[in-house]
């Protein structure tokens, strides 16, 4: 899988899951203590998330990793 299919898989489960819990950029911001900058890139697919950012994004959505990440695999499997 390439780079760009795996942001492609994470910037919108990332989005879907952050609007189904009525967040704002910057609240997933505060959350995962990330800059709201940083969180749209992320979702605009201009910046790729580090695994710590990765982390901080997952326990801003109220998930394991691991749980962001599987969901982000069922995008493409």
């Amino acid at each position: 899988m390439s780079r760009k299919a795996i942001l492609r898989a994470f910037a919108p489960e990332v989005v879907r899951v952050r609007k189904e819990l009525q967040l704002s950029q910057e609240d997933l911001a505060d959350r995962a203590s990330l800059h709201r900058n940083y969180i749209g890139m992320i979702e605009r697919l201009e910046r790729a998330p580090t695994l710590v950012a990765m982390e901080g994004i997952a326990r801003g959505l109220k998930l394991k990793l691991s749980e962001l990440i599987a969901r982000v695999e069922g995008q493409w499997s």
